[in-house]
């Protein structure tokens, strides 16, 4: 492998990361800026009220997406150990 081929897994890892992450932390982004609307309307603070919606799209999140995810992850999986066997050849 010369240096080409590191830096292309090296960016499949960052997509890989990225990609699988993404759908969660949008879910939550999305739960949390609602509920800071909705505390900021309505002057409740309850750290409940901020913490378990933001649970809740984070579930919703990985089963609407999960199946996405892990196809992702496995593919980048079988790519990685299929270039093991390059590691050797120079």
């Amino acid at each position: 492998m010369n240096i080409d081929d590191y830096l292309r897994l090296g960016q499949l890892s960052i997509e890989t990361a990225l990609y699988t992450c993404a759908p969660i932390l949008v879910f939550g982004l999305v739960a949390g800026f609602l509920v800071s609307v909705f505390q900021a309307a309505t002057q409740i603070n309850d750290p409940a009220l901020a913490f378990i919606p933001k649970i809740a799209a984070a579930i919703v999140g990985m089963l609407l997406f999960g199946h996405f995810m892990i196809n992702r992850i496995s593919a980048f999986t079988i790519f990685v150990i299929s270039q093991i066997a390059n590691l050797s050849a120079r």
